[in-house]
């Protein structure tokens, strides 16, 4: 057990959330390989994270996780305090008119359907898109020509200092997979705006993603989704192909030969294996195109000790 979750529960004595010790992170990520968390954190509700970063000693890290799909936990783990967010608080889901509330810990894809059963248009691409809300905030997620950009009205977050914080969209300065709200705002939840539309058209296109996916990507591998944003008027996939990188493999980590802007575990892979692979990737494109791949998947936490 950590000393810093004795000094976190003598300074937050009216924490309600759960508090773990040297928590075991790989079963939480899709690549299913990292390091321990410090301490980790799943607050009750959107008080009780204001009430833990409100008094947590500035010098020490946070750290937010979602459902791990688009990330790379190294090997070392992860200092200070991560922080997952679950349970009714943030994973409710409400529809109000054209409008849809939703946590951030909803998955993206429960989004989509709550939307198609109220038969709100417009939110269908979130069914390809295997992340969270807060995930799709921080990353302006979009696939199948939608983007988040296009639906959100607005965000709730909680910054470092455990302020409530509100971001209209324009205020997430969006752009290309990224928006321009410090890191160190935690995502809490968002209000999403749809358009009338007909139930059985929007789930018909769902659908249509559903299979586009399942037949393009390797979504039964522990996988990270895709490694690499797409550069300006090229495709990530096509630039590693031609780099011969289809198939590369290091220690249990591939490229995965049925789509190559996904690195897959093939079986007891580390993460320094899959992170050091994409940067291999990432060398040989840029010898054979000159392109510097820019990597949508994130690496956090420290490499493990030699």
């Amino acid at each position: 057990m950590t000393a810093l979750i004795d000094t976190l529960r003598a300074a937050a004595p009216g924490l309600r959330g759960r508090l773990i010790g040297q928590a075991n992170l790989a079963d939480l990520t899709w690549f299913r390989v990292g390091g321990p968390a410090e301490v980790l954190f799943t607050p009750a509700d959107p008080e009780d994270l204001a009430g833990l970063l409100a008094v947590l000693d500035p010098a020490v890290p946070v750290t937010t996780i979602g459902l791990g799909s688009n990330l790379i936990v190294r090997d070392g783990g992860i200092p200070g305090v991560t922080v997952r967010l679950g349970g009714r608080a943030f994973g409710s889901v409400a529809v109000d008119g054209e409008t849809v509330r939703a946590g951030a810990a909803v998955p993206d894809t429960r989004l989509a359907k709550a939307a198609a059963e109220a038969a709100l248009d417009g939110l269908a691409f979130y069914r390809g898109i295997p992340g969270s809300v807060g995930g799709a905030l921080r990353m302006n997620a979009g696939a199948h020509g939608g983007e988040t950009v296009d639906v959100l009205v607005e965000a709730q977050g909680v910054d470092r200092s455990g302020r409530a914080v509100t971001f209209s969209n324009a205020g997430m300065g969006f752009s290309y997979r990224h928006c321009a709200v410090p890191d160190d705002v935690i995502f809490t939840g968002a209000l999403f705006r749809g358009r009338p539309g007909d139930r059985a058209a929007i789930e018909a296109e769902m659908d249509r993603v559903t299979a586009a996916r399942e037949a393009a990507q390797p979504i039964r591998e522990r996988t990270g989704g895709s490694t690499f944003a797409n550069p300006e008027g090229g495709k990530a996939w096509q630039l590693i192909d031609a780099a011969g990188c289809r198939g590369l493999t290091r220690g249990g980590a591939q490229v995965s030969p049925m789509h190559c802007n996904f690195l897959i575990n093939r079986g007891g892979a580390t993460a320094a294996d899959i992170e050091g692979l994409g940067e291999e990737v990432r060398r040989r494109v840029r010898e054979t195109s000159g392109v510097a791949l820019r990597w949508e998947i994130r690496r956090i936490g420290v490499a493990a000790a030699d």
